[in-house]
């Protein structure tokens, strides 16, 4: 080891931090291989999208990765921890716009800037693995991947309704629609059908389903959250003859239901605007055809679906219920779509919200055929649901003829047996979830290798001519993609006849490349997307990312890992053990509003807060001119609020020990962080104090060899509660994930070794153990000034990262004797000293015996006396 020293005596974490990042890079630290005979750990935080700068919201997670990670290694393991970008995205296409730039250089600037933050937080990353998404070197074998789905027709090209902008000429992603307008035009958006490339998740839907049971290390609320997204759902598909006003047939309608119970209330069917028996009804209605036509306007997302005023027109054509054979109309509606299910739905009013709210607009029949019990007032019920909201709980069928009486189960299973007989129904397994389409009309996105010819239609590019590379030297309008505009980079020739073909002008939906990016950590270099080295270290051993990416990626995540599985690349079926999702960082908010509601935000640290005598927040004001300005609150740190903190300026002031100490302190790891700078200055001064306590002990010279069966009383209560200390600490570190809980241990040995006052040589034995170890034990959250501090007591030619976690000592932790609190009528008013194993008699009387109680009890009468062993003991008095 370096044998350079950090001169001062108090503690400068800039000096400290230089040292130990510039000793990590020459001797390599982190970097990890599969040759080892330790057991590997694989600790990976989900990756950055290089925006530019990140928030301390940002190093609070990718803290978290690597206290594990450097825990793990302390604790024996082979710990690999990478880190890259997910480079490609919409922000990049933006930025450019903004700066009149190109989005790859704006991208790989960014990329610079934020590694050099990272290095600053001093992140035990092995950055031999580094990547961006956005290099043909990493998305030829995402390129290379999709070809072979297409061989296997898991990837496949159909129409697709999408938000469409007229003026921009593209797809606009569902977040992109702002009440109905393209998010930068303001365009009135159109539900447009084009062609789009799907990936077949559905085919794997049981499966995703039926794996979240084996993911024990995921959060209940995430494995929940994909359930119901997967949203698996057994019903009767069932076919509904249909006839014109004149009662001549067209071809029948099928529909699913979850409820078949309620069949018997159906009073109309409301097909999609694009559905045939709409398209067909319009041919000779010119206010229908209208009506269609508006309907293609608006976007597309379920939930825009759901919260719109509900609008439908009669086709004039009938459907013929298959029981009853009455004739109920069937309408379009704008809430249904052709790409949710049949593109068709039976509505049953008086038990589907939905639908009330349609009947009742548009004064259609509400029939009742569900009622809680058979003994039901069947008509204050029916003029409930009439009157007031749909019932949707299932009970009983009612007005339903022979199936009256039956519950849903018996009338599921009636039902199916006489449609099935019939030939018009059959049960069947649903899905909510739908195939994942991955196309993109985009410009900043691995182009999808796809190759279009007049004769032989859309075939995949050959292997040898992969990677299909974006252009990046490009001028980006934002108006139209460069490869869509560029007649050259499109052209080029059919790889099955030879003939004049063009290439495929969409990109890939950026979750693709965030679906497999973990196993490609473990092949730098590998010609295929990964090799044999994937093995070794897949799957994942703990995961790390927002919630808020429980569903899309994290679906996609698990989804591509089975894919790469079944292409014989990996050999488990899920690609992480366990699943940590971090609380959000919250800050204060502040603003001020202009005459037109518009709000111009300030940043924390450009605004003063007051407070009155009490600490309580009373205003604020803008440094820059003093005048106040609006408190708005505490909310995620984000750059629309402009309340984030930058960590260039924390780890100039603080230090990133100090950083990462108070990210890892304030809250636990799963719970939202409240920002705070005096906590940010609570943990400096902690640092300083621990600072100070070992070189002030070094500066006394060597500690003594320990002799534990020479110590006194005193020496031992110390050594007891140090190997407390360190069995809560390796609890927390590795089973619990607590580190708040870890540093308040810490803190609280800290006080008790600065208060030991014992400067023989076995009190100094025993101090130098406890310093030593508290060294070690928070070195996963402070290693800059654990590495200083783990040389100046001594250990100059052993590397701290290469020892291992302190193992508590099983002698020192059966005390001689246990310290009790001795409350009096629920106020603490002494302690005694006894024996584990003391009985309850010999506790009461110590604790009565106590002077302090003694005062304490003087005129009263005591009652009763509890003794909780081994924690207190509460007497009562009156």
């Amino acid at each position: 080891m370096s044998d350079s020293a950090v001169n001062e005596s108090v503690y400068s974490p800039k000096s400290v931090e230089s040292k130990a990042q510039a000793y990590w890079a020459e001797q390599r630290t982190f970097e990890v291989d599969e040759q080892s005979d330790l057991p590997k750990y694989f600790c990976l935080s989900m990756l950055p999208y290089p925006s530019g700068a990140l928030h301390v919201g940002h190093l609070r997670n990718y803290t978290i990765g690597d206290v594990i990670s450097r825990y793990r290694r302390m604790k024996g393991y082979n710990v690999l921890q990478p880190m890259g970008w997910d480079a490609f995205g919409l922000p990049a296409e933006n930025a450019a716009i903004k700066n009149r730039t190109s989005p790859a250089t704006w991208t790989y600037a960014n990329i610079e800037q934020m590694r050099g933050q990272l290095k600053a937080m001093g992140l035990a990353i092995d950055w031999t693995r580094e990547f961006a998404t956005c290099t043909p070197a990493y998305y030829v074998h995402e390129q290379r991947l999709f070809t072979r789905l297409m061989k296997k027709g898991l990837a496949y090209r159909k129409n697709s309704v999408v938000n469409w902008d007229p003026i921009d000429q593209t797809v606009l992603a569902n977040e992109q629609v702002i009440d109905g307008r393209g998010w930068r035009t303001g365009a009135l958006v159109e539900k447009k059908e084009i062609p789009q490339w799907f990936l077949r998740i559905t085919d794997y839907a049981e499966e995703l389903l039926d794996g979240l049971k084996d993911l024990p290390g995921w959060p209940e609320a995430v494995r929940t959250m994909q359930a119901n997204w997967i949203g698996r759902s057994e019903g009767l598909q069932i076919q509904f003859a249909v006839e014109d006003a004149a009662g001549q047939s067209l071809d029948p309608v099928t529909v699913y239901t979850t409820r078949p119970d309620t069949l018997m209330g159906v009073t109309f069917l409301s097909v999609a605007g694009d559905h045939p028996l709409a398209l067909h009804a319009a041919q000779s209605n010119p206010e229908l055809k209208a009506f269609i036509d508006d309907l293609r306007q608006g976007g597309v997302a379920e939930a825009e679906l759901e919260t719109q005023e509900k609008r439908g027109m009669a086709t004039g054509l009938f459907a013929v219920h298959p029981i009853s054979g009455e004739r109920v109309p069937v309408f379009v509606a704008n809430f249904v779509l052709m790409t949710y299910g049949t593109g068709a739905v039976m509505a049953v009013p008086a038990h589907d919200e939905r639908d009330h709210e349609f009947a009742a607009k548009y004064d259609l029949p509400i029939k009742v055929v569900i009622a809680p019990a058979a003994d039901t007032d069947l008509a204050a019920h029916e003029q409930a649901i009439r009157q007031g909201s749909a019932y949707t709980t299932k009970g009983v069928l009612v007005n339903s003829g022979e199936l009256d009486a039956l519950d849903f189960g018996t009338a599921f299973d009636s039902l199916e047996q006489r449609l099935s007989a019939a030939g018009i129904g059959s049960r069947q397994v649903n899905y909510r979830l739908r195939d994942w389409g991955v196309s993109r009309q985009r410009y900043w996105g691995c182009p999808i290798p796809v190759i279009y010819c007049k004769d032989c239609g859309a075939l995949p590019v050959p292997e040898d001519q992969l990677p299909v590379v974006l252009p990046e030297d490009v001028a980006f309008s934002g108006v139209q993609s460069p490869i869509k505009a560029d007649p050259q980079w499109r052209q080029t020739t059919c790889p099955q006849c030879g003939g004049a073909a063009e290439r495929e002008t969409d990109t890939f939906d950026t979750f693709m490349e965030s679906s497999w990016y973990y196993a490609r950590y473990t092949s730098p270099g590998a010609e295929q997307l990964v090799d044999e080295r994937a093995r070794y270290w897949t799957p994942v051993d703990q995961y790390i990312g927002g919630i808020e990416h429980a569903i899309l990626h994290l679906l996609y995540f698990r989804f591509f890992h089975k894919l790469m599985r079944d292409e014989g690349l990996l050999d488990s079926d899920e690609p992480a053990r366990n699943l940590l999702c971090q609380g959000m960082v919250v800050a204060n908010t502040f603003y001020r509003q202009h005459a037109d509601g518009s709000k111009d935000w300030f940043n924390p640290a450009d605004v003063d807060v007051h407070t009155d005598p009490d600490t309580k927040v009373t205003s604020a004001t803008l440094r820059a001119d003093g005048a106040p300005v609006v408190i708005g609150g505490t909310e995620k740190m984000s750059k629309s609020k402009n309340n984030g903190v930058d960590p260039q300026f924390l780890i100039g002031e603080y230090g990133a020990d100090t950083v990462r100490m108070f990210s890892m302190f304030a809250a636990p790891p799963e719970q939202s962080l409240e920002w705070s700078e005096a906590g940010v200055e609570g943990m400096a001064r902690f640092l300083r104090r621990f600072w100070r306590e070992v070189v002030e002990f070094t500066e006394g010279g060597a500690a003594p060899e320990l002799q534990v069966d020479t110590l006194n009383a005193a020496q031992l209560e110390l050594r007891s509660k140090l190997h407390e200390t360190i069995r809560k600490i390796d609890d927390d570190f590795g089973r619990r994930l607590s580190f708040n809980t870890a540093i308040a241990a810490l803190m609280e040995l800290y006080n008790a070794v600065s208060k030991f006052r014992d400067d023989s040589e076995q009190g100094r034995a025993v101090k130098f153990e406890c310093l030593r170890d508290m060294v070690l034990m928070i070195s996963p959250i402070a290693p800059h000034i654990a590495f200083e501090l783990w040389q100046r007591l001594g250990h100059s030619s052993v590397a701290l990262e290469t020892v291992a976690f302190p193992v508590p000592d099983e002698r020192a932790l059966q005390r001689a004797t246990v310290t009790l609190g001795v409350q009096v009528n629920g106020k603490l008013r002494g302690t005694v000293q006894v024996a584990p194993d003391a009985d309850k008699a010999s506790i009461e009387a110590l604790a009565l015996a106590d002077a302090g109680v003694q005062r304490a009890l003087a005129g009263l009468s005591l009652v009763k006396a509890i003794v909780v062993p081994g924690k207190i003991v509460s007497l009562v008095a009156k």
